[in-house]
């Protein structure tokens, strides 16, 4: 049958059953052909791709039941695909839609977005002028953006600008521009309520150095320590306050902000100690002398050729001579030096009268071939070898409580326990690293005649023929003692008490570093020891313990080579007789070749 199409009715009209409860535009109406029925209550979905900008239009229908009963339906999808919207309606015909495109801030979202590319654009440019180290240009861009009052300078912005200044010291031509407008650009920064960090205050300081005010200089570096927060100053913050200082012979000052780095937790190195050195042998403070010669011996161990002259002026002046000490009370003095691992007693000046200062070598044992006295190799001190033994005992302690084995295992206590019954050793063997050591081929396993060769090669080193203690995995241990080649060694081992067993689930390094590190003995092994467990132990101790006390290996065609601690240390040595010996870098790396400063006294 023929459907005549509904005349569309005015809002006046709204109230008859069969009117349209929202009227469709006539651009609508008028591309519906043929005229497809709608369902009584339907939403319509209006799509119109204009300028590119996707817009859609609910349309909420209504029909009488009437013209239902006499209509063929026809399915939602049909009627989608024969209707059409024309651009213009979503334009023309919606002004509801238009208003809130209209309410969009377009012209402020420009303004704010073209700010933002400026301050961006900027930043690239400043960038660019630190790589070409351009200090005029950039000092341009700056003054530029100033003027314009466009641009919002940032965090980032005055730390380029003032890591150029800085950077442009080294330029005797352009150092006065770089500190004027350094201090400028930082007293904008901070009037602007940006607060520095940490590589701003550093610039800072550094011009404010090279401007001879190293009062400024510390100053910048403790206001951004009271104000705390994520910047934390360091070494290098604090540096040129202290260099300018020292050369300025400004001691006390000097003094003062090696204070407060040391309340800040950082450490001195070479450059900052050499310069205290120096400021106090030209103040004629012996005493700060003797400190500052034990510092350079606990960080730095051989000095460089510049710290090698201070210390060579100082023992060759006149008022080092005049420095009297403590006497020369032998016993009480070498005491003291293996109270602290050998090397320093620590205790002052030793004797009277005029220094005497050679450059020389030492021997391959040792010996200094100026002086004829043998350096000592340097063990860790009885307080630091205590508080290692105790971090080893809770590391080993805190991984047994975080361990959620079912499987029941033993405490530490009781390897503990076994050692303090089995008596000292004097060498401790990490058994896995010397079995497995090479083993990483086809047929390649667990390795005993390499353990095997070398516990027979320290127990023909050893004076009275003392075996090591070795430690083994209890896994290893089993495995070793089910194949009948090797059952009778490790059975051997067992019965003499040297050989320990590790508790699944243990870590082999805590029970071979702790019985090292409990009887003051050496230890074999190739680890280089960088584990977690390592990193968790203070580094300058360690690197100094394992330098006293791991012993390296190799199997050269199956012949093994120990290659065993240095007979000497290669760092500042006191000795009891008050001389003093100094070594200095090598370039080469060849000991054999190093220069050592030898200090005596004729008294």
């Amino acid at each position: 049958m023929k459907l005549n199409k509904p005349p569309l009715l005015s809002s006046s009209s709204s109230s008859s059953s069969s009117s349209l409860l929202c009227a469709a535009p006539r651009s609508l109406c008028e591309t519906l052909s043929p005229y497809s029925l709608i369902p009584r209550r339907l939403i319509l979905l209006f799509v119109s791709d204009h300028s590119k900008l996707r817009s859609f239009v609910l349309v909420r229908v209504k029909v009488s039941s009437s013209t239902l009963a006499n209509a063929k339906l026809v399915t939602l999808k049909s009627f989608a695909a024969k209707f059409h919207l024309c651009s213009s309606m979503a334009t023309s015909d919606h002004p509801r839609s238009r208003h809130r495109r209209d309410e969009s801030p377009t012209k402020p979202n420009k303004k704010k977005k073209a700010s933002h590319n400026q301050e961006k654009n900027l930043l690239v440019s400043l960038h660019s002028c630190s790589k070409s180290k351009n200090l005029s240009a950039a000092l341009s861009l700056y003054d530029a953006a100033i003027a314009s009052g466009d641009v919002r300078l940032s965090q980032q912005h005055f730390q380029s600008l003032l890591y150029l200044c800085s950077a442009s010291l080294g330029d005797p031509s352009l150092q006065t521009l770089a500190i004027n407008h350094g201090f400028q650009v930082f007293e904008r920064m901070v009037s602007s309520g940006i607060s520095p960090n940490e590589a701003s205050v550093t610039s800072m300081a550094r011009l404010a150095a090279a401007k001879g005010d190293g009062d400024y200089a510390f100053k910048v570096v403790k206001d951004i320590v009271a104000v705390g927060g994520v910047s934390v100053p360091r070494l290098r913050t604090y540096a040129p306050a202290l260099l300018c200082f020292c050369e300025r012979l400004e001691a006390e000052k000097g003094y003062e902000v090696e204070e407060h780095m040391e309340a800040s937790g950082i450490a001195l190195e070479e450059v900052e100690i050499s310069s205290l050195l120096k400021v106090s042998a030209a103040t004629g403070r012996e005493n700060k002398v003797y400190r500052y010669l034990h510092k350079l011996r606990e960080c730095v161990g051989f000095v460089s050729e510049e710290t090698s002259k201070v210390i060579e002026e100082w023992f060759s002046s006149e008022k080092a001579s005049e420095v009297s000490g403590i006497g020369s009370d032998v016993e009480l003095l070498r005491a003291a030096a293996l109270k602290n691992g050998g090397g320093w007693h620590g205790l002052g000046w030793v004797g009277e009268g005029k220094w005497i200062v050679k450059k020389g070598n030492v021997s391959a044992d040792g010996e200094c071939l100026s002086c004829g006295e043998h350096l000592a190799c340097v063990d860790t001190n009885e307080l630091e070898t205590e508080n290692f033994v105790n971090s080893l005992v809770a590391l080993a302690v805190e991984r047994k409580a975080k361990m959620n084995s079912s499987e029941p295992m033993e405490d530490f206590s009781e390897f503990q326990e076994w050692l303090q019954k089995h008596g000292d050793y004097e060498a401790i063997l990490d058994g896995a690293n010397i079995g497995l050591y090479q083993q990483n081929f086809t047929d390649g396993g667990f390795s005993l005649p390499q353990l095997e060769a070398v516990v027979k090669e320290l127990c023909n080193k050893s004076g009275n023929k003392k075996w090591p203690l070795i430690i083994l995995h209890k896994k290893r241990v089993n495995a070793l003692l089910e194949n009948p080649n090797h059952r009778n060694v490790v059975e051997e081992w067992i019965s003499n008490d040297v050989l320990y067993t590790t508790p699944p689930g243990s870590n082999d390094d805590w029970y071979w570093l702790y019985a090292a590190a409990k009887f003051k003995c050496l230890l074999v092994t190739n680890d280089e020891m960088r584990d977690h467990i390592f990193e968790l132990l203070s580094t300058s101790f360690f690197q100094k313990w394992k330098l006293r006390h791991q012993v390296r290996y190799t199997f050269v065609k199956g012949s093994l080579k120990l290659e065993m601690p240095p007979p000497f240390s290669v760092v500042i040595q006191e000795s009891e007789k008050g001389s003093w010996h100094v070594p200095i870098t090598c370039k080469d790396g060849e000991e054999s070749l190093r220069n050592w400063i030898c200090v005596t006294r004729q008294s």
